[in-house]
């Protein structure tokens, strides 16, 4: 029975009473700190990465796209809407590709393969077969088959006959030309930051398309990047040095995380012999059986939390160092893993919080209001979606916020939230007046339905699980067969040497975490008022 309070305690009480020092919060402590500064330089070289990927697709765009502004519009960089435009874009980009090297003012060049040799720019032309088309009569004559030809750069600039073959082509005919080629950089802003330069590959597509046959050609350029392994490479001063460091201080973090995983599972698997003892204890002695909110008492969910936290801890400061020795660029996968953990770290605090009586308000507020709020959710969301799909199939064509499933959830969410609504309602076209006129309808049947309803059926929710919690505190929680067996006990012995501080501690531990344990209702069947 003393080892069945002792587990209930929280730790200031633990040391009050056995004189053990809480491990576990020390280590806790430590890691918060360890893996937020990890988080912190992690996030500010990735940052660096970020901004060299963003600005080398710029400035890409600005060096083969003819007339590029800087700004994209949703699904095309520049359009175009002549034939004579379309051949002089086109020979744009094979002649800057040409000069590349007097015209990049950035550390960039063409890429080779493993040979030396250098990789050649592809052009592809895919239209269909053969055709004829006469809007004037409406007669048309087509090869829905697709024919693709590709050139090499160097052909189409040796052959001058080639080149012009490649050219007369119908237009009308066209579906789409793709131009790929592949460059190779080096990020040298990450020697600021006392860290070794990355190399990387570019993959670069550029892209007229004609699928729509609209007279409107869409040009656009997308980038793959990739890092890749600088074959040779030479550098002074305290980079590397730096590199060394931060290799260490990784491998410290996982050597942190180990030992928090491994207190948190003794402590479970300790939790859960502490459930079976007890539970043989009732058995033996009073024929009863743990109820379930009882058995819940000995499974903290803090553990767990923190024992996933600590995985993911590791396996994202396993990706780092592979990152920090060049070895991996999985910078979005590893941002996942420290990003996810160190949420989950800061989350598990609340738990200590939790000691503190005013604080713990939040806690078992959240507790008592998460069934409700969930269910209530479930049935909210069903109209939601209703509203998602019904907004996409009718005011798609026509607005630009509902032109996408995720957009038109998105653009709720923000009507819901009382952001954007005028833009949203100025911005659709009235040209269809039937579909203007089911709009307003249904933008205000949305807006009326789930800010003055829902909303605020979800916050009365909330406000009455926190009117129940403020209640109990007032005139005491309901006591569940577990707390009633342990204040029917002796008090646990403490260790203290003066006797008045004795008589407090022995007070404060006979009320001690279980206290603040919230249940609703009882679920052991008949209530029990004693165990003797």
């Amino acid at each position: 029975l003393d080892d069945l309070k002792y587990y209930f305690m929280n730790p200031c009480e633990k040391y009050r009473a056995r004189r053990n020092i809480p491990w576990k919060l020390g280590v806790q402590i430590l890691k918060i700190v360890m893996i937020t500064t990890q988080l912190i330089l992690f996030g500010l070289n990735n940052q660096l990465v970020v901004s060299y990927k963003e600005e080398n697709t710029m400035a890409l765009k600005n060096l083969f796209l003819k007339d590029y502004r800087g700004v994209d519009e949703d699904d095309y960089s520049v359009a175009v809407y002549t034939q004579h435009d379309v051949y002089d874009r086109l020979f744009y980009v094979l002649e800057q590709y040409s000069q590349l090297g007097r015209l990049s003012v950035g550390p960039i060049s063409y890429a080779e393969d493993e040979d030396g040799k250098l990789l050649p720019l592809v052009v592809c032309k895919e239209c269909y077969k053969k055709g004829s088309l006469e809007p004037s009569d409406g007669v048309y004559n087509i090869d829905a088959q697709l024919e693709t030809s590709e050139w090499d750069h160097l052909v189409l600039v040796q052959n001058n006959q080639i080149t012009k073959t490649f050219l007369f082509f119908i237009i009308s005919m066209l579906v789409d030309i793709t131009i790929t080629f592949q460059l190779k950089g080096i990020n040298l802003q990450t020697v600021r930051s006392r860290e070794l330069p990355d190399c990387y590959s570019f993959s670069v597509t550029i892209t007229f398309d004609n699928q729509c046959h609209s007279g409107m050609v869409k040009i656009w350029l997308n980038i793959g990047t990739e890092r890749s392994a600088c074959t040779d490479w030479k550098i002074s001063g305290t980079a590397q040095k730096n590199t060394h460091y931060l290799l260490v201080f990784d491998g410290f973090v996982i050597l942190i995380c180990l030992t928090s995983a491994v207190l948190c599972t003794r402590s479970i698997i300790l939790a859960v012999r502490l459930l079976q003892r007890f539970s043989r204890f009732l058995h033996e002695n009073y024929n009863r059986k743990v109820c379930e909110d009882d058995q819940r008492e000995f499974l903290n969910g803090w553990y767990v939390l923190v024992i996933v936290s600590d995985l993911l801890a590791i396996i994202g400061s396993i990706l780092k160092m592979e990152i920090q020795a060049k070895s991996l660029t999985s910078y979005d996968v590893c941002s996942i893993f420290l990003g996810t953990s160190t949420l989950m770290v800061w989350v598990s605090v609340i738990r200590y919080l939790g000691y503190f009586q005013k604080y713990n308000v939040l806690i078992l507020t959240m507790k008592a209001a998460f069934p409700k709020v969930l269910r209530f959710c479930c049935c909210a969301g069903m109209i939601y979606l209703g509203y998602t799909f019904c907004g996409w199939i009718v005011l798609g064509p026509y607005h630009e916020k509902f032109e996408g499933l995720s957009r038109v959830a998105e653009c709720l969410f923000s009507l819901l939230n009382g952001d954007d609504m005028f833009t949203t309602f100025a911005q659709l076209k009235d040209k269809n007046t039937v579909v203007w006129l089911f709009s307003r309808a249904y933008l205000f049947t949305f807006i009326s339905l789930f800010i003055y309803m829902v909303l605020s059926l979800f916050i009365a929710l909330i406000t009455d699980a926190y009117e129940t919690i403020k209640n109990y505190q007032e005139n005491g929680f309901p006591l569940t067969d577990l707390q009633k067996f342990l204040r029917e006990q002796k008090d646990f012995p403490v260790v203290e040497e003066n006797s008045q501080t004795d008589v407090h501690i022995r007070r404060s531990v006979l009320c001690c975490c279980p206290r603040y344990k919230f249940m609703v209702q009882f679920v052991c069947g008949s209530s029990m008022t004693s165990y003797h």
